[in-house]
C-alpha cells in the first residue's frame, strides 16, 4: 500500500520543521539535507528550483526538489530533473518515497511534461535500486560529478 502524501509549499511557518528532516547518518554522503537544498537552490537559479515538503498527515517526513522546465545546459539537467528527494529517517521503509515520487509524476504529467530525470551517486547503499524499482533506466550518461543518470519515461509509468 502507497503511503498517502502531500506536498506542500515551504513557509516561513513550517521552514523550521521541514528543515529539520533527516535521513540516516549511512544516507548522508548520497542526499544533501534540507538547508543544503536551499542554498543550492538559491545558488543555480538557472536551474529554475521547484521544491516542497511532504507530508503524512500534520508531520513533515520528506522533502522533494526538482529542476522545473529548464532548457538543459551546462551543468542543467532536463528540462525536469529530480534534485532532490529525502525521506526522514524515522519515516522510511512505509512507502513515503514512492508516494512523493508518484505525486510529482502526477504534477508533471499535468505539466505535459514526458520525462524525469534524475542521478545518484554509485556506490553501496545508493538510492538506485530504488530509483530503478520505480521505473528510472540509466541512460548510460554520468553527470559532471560522476553521478550515474537515470531517466523515467513518464507515459510508461502507470
Amino acid at each position: 500500500m502507497t503511503a498517502r502524501i502531500r506536498l506542500v509549499e515551504i513557509t516561513s511557518a513550517n521552514r523550521d520543521a521541514v528543515t529539520a528532516v533527516r535521513v540516516l547518518p549511512a544516507q548522508e554522503r548520497f542526499v544533501a539535507s534540507v538547508e543544503k537544498s536551499f542554498e543550492h537552490a538559491a545558488q543555480h537559479p538557472e536551474a529554475n528550483p521547484w521544491f516542497r515538503a511532504a507530508y503524512a498527515g500534520d508531520e513533515p517526513v520528506g522533502f522533494v526538489m526538482l529542476s522545473w522546465n529548464v532548457t538543459p545546459g551546462p551543468g542543467v539537467l532536463g528540462p525536469y530533473f529530480l534534485w532532490r528527494l529525502l525521506v526522514g529517517a524515522g519515516h522510511q521503509g512505509r512507502g513515503h518515497g514512492t508516494a512523493i515520487l508518484g505525486e510529482v509524476v502526477a504534477l508533471l504529467r499535468a505539466e505535459g511534461a514526458t520525462e524525469l530525470l534524475t542521478s545518484c551517486v554509485p556506490g553501496e547503499g545508493t538510492p538506485e535500486p530504488f530509483y530503478r524499482a520505480f521505473g528510472f533506466v540509466p541512460t548510460g550518461e554520468v553527470d559532471e560529478d560522476g553521478e550515474t543518470v537515470l531517466r523515467l519515461d513518464l507515459a510508461a509509468r502507470p
